[in-house]
């Protein structure tokens, strides 16, 4: 079973189809951001730290070609992990937006790890809307510095909201991610669609 399914438990059978289908991995899939905005002026130097592990960009704009590839690998542990990918292509720049993440089965939560290496950790909750769609929230977070994590308090993490659902009219995936932090208040969004290469 792949970890999303291990973590929705009876739940999973309540997304849509075509989302079910889509968490059974590998998956290679391509779409258009409508749009990637980002919070205050001086986060700048942090997106643009984040660009050298794959972790954030500092780029924003709107009909924004990207990629996303969801791939298997093992961990040291023998453990199930999953490898996420995703590229946006900016007018003559690209830029990844990276994660690995595993299952921790008895907190029944998903560990993601983000950015190659990973400098950025949080827990996340899966859960199914009544729309059958798949909405997920940050939980705990760590900074990572070698084998070192360092828990953060709320006032320093950067709390995540994700739902992706199919829209069966357009037969088309739908994403949007929100970024806030309990200060700053809006730090990074993104929202657009995709499809499966499969139907390419």
């Amino acid at each position: 079973m792949a970890i999303y399914q291990e973590v929705l438990r009876e739940d999973y059978h309540r997304l849509h189809p075509a989302l079910q289908k889509r968490y059974q991995f590998p998956f290679r899939g391509s779409g258009m951001m409508n749009q990637i905005t980002g919070g205050p002026k001086w986060l700048y130097p942090l997106f643009l730290g984040g660009v050298a592990c794959k972790l954030l960009f500092p780029e924003r704009g709107e009909n924004i070609p990207f990629t996303i590839v969801n791939s298997v690998r093992t961990g040291a542990g023998g453990e199930q992990q999953v490898h996420w990918e995703r590229v946006f292509y900016f007018p003559g720049k690209k830029r990844w937006f990276n994660a690995l993440m595993s299952l921790d089965g008895d907190r029944n939560v998903i560990k993601d790890y983000l950015g190659e290496p990973g400098l950025f950790y949080s827990d996340l909750t899966f859960h199914v809307t009544d729309r059958g769609s798949l909405r997920i929230e940050s939980g705990n977070q760590r900074l990572v510095i070698g084998k070192l994590e360092i828990p953060l308090p709320k006032i320093l993490q950067g709390l995540a909201s994700v739902e992706e659902s199919f829209d069966e009219t357009k037969e088309i995936f739908t994403i949007r991610v929100d970024v806030t932090n309990p200060l700053i208040g809006h730090v990074f969004s993104y929202e657009g669609e995709f499809v499966s290469d499969e139907r390419i």
